[in-house]
């Protein structure tokens, strides 16, 4: 009789896990499809806003376009339209920094070096490559 229900127990048991697979799988799939990338465009938002400075060019979320006259800890003073008006906004608001720095030129010179010494490095592996067939040959 107790092996009867030792046996029942251990069916319970894996029917329960079977049952609760899909469920976790389905999380996973979430967290690498929706959640992992939303973090990371938020840190680059977030990244983005902090680095603006005065005389950056920014576009809002409502679609303002203007240059930032003054930064404060939450909200920043941008100047719009040629008639230099001035509006206040909060920096949650800024939706693109259109100011390119040199700190993003130098970064992005820096993957273009990188990608070009890579290419170099791949061209003078496959010469060499070419050379030992020929030397076997």
């Amino acid at each position: 009789m107790s092996t009867v229900l030792l046996a029942a127990q251990q069916q319970s048991t894996a029917s329960m896990l079977v049952t609760f697979i899909p469920l976790v799988l389905i999380i996973v799939v979430f967290y690498f499809l929706l959640i992992r990338p939303q973090r990371k465009k938020d840190k680059e938002d977030a990244l983005m806003r902090s680095n603006i400075q005065v005389g950056d060019e920014i576009v809002t979320a409502g679609g303002i376009i203007g240059i930032v006259f003054s930064v404060k800890d939450d909200t920043l003073v941008v100047e719009t339209g040629g008639d230099r008006s001035k509006i206040r906004i909060k920096k949650w608001a800024v939706s693109q920094n259109l100011t390119v720095h040199e700190q993003q030129e130098a970064a992005a010179a820096a993957a273009r070096e990188a990608k070009k010494s890579s290419k170099k490095i791949k061209d003078e592996i496959s010469k060499s490559d070419e050379v030992q067939n020929d030397i076997e040959k």
